[in-house]
């Protein structure tokens, strides 16, 4: 299994912008499909967008045209860092943020992603 580490999460405004970053432990040498979930407490996690290992995107409703997924292969050490672009942030996009990696085709397939990062908070005030 390959770990993942989130980082960028925080506190911005409503109507502001946010990058997140997925980093592996390893090299995975684009070996997976990822994707970006959110959940707020007393919620299902829900899914925000996913990118296929042939770099097909996919995002729900609630995030189309305001957030972007992208991945940078490094071809210094094989890893694949995962982006999230979230521009004209929502009080509703309030949620813990977490990275996953899925067999290659599970595209936006939630129960098919079984690696997850440790989340990472984002909070948008009004």
């Amino acid at each position: 299994q390959v770990q993942l580490v989130e980082s960028g999460g925080g506190l911005v405004q409503s109507g502001g912008s946010l990058r997140l970053s997925c980093a592996p432990s390893e090299r995975t040498l684009r070996s997976y499909d990822m994707g970006w979930f959110r959940q707020v407490p007393g919620k299902e996690r829900e899914f925000v967008a996913c990118i296929s290992w042939g770099d097909s995107t996919f995002y729900s409703d609630s995030v189309k045209g305001r957030f972007t997924i992208s991945r940078d292969d490094s071809r210094d050490n094989g890893k694949t860092t995962i982006y999230l672009r979230m521009n004209s942030l929502k009080p509703e996009d309030t949620a813990v943020y977490y990275c996953a990696a899925a067999p290659i085709g599970a595209g936006p397939r939630t129960p098919l992603y079984d690696q997850w990062g440790q989340g990472t908070q984002v909070t948008v005030s009004s």
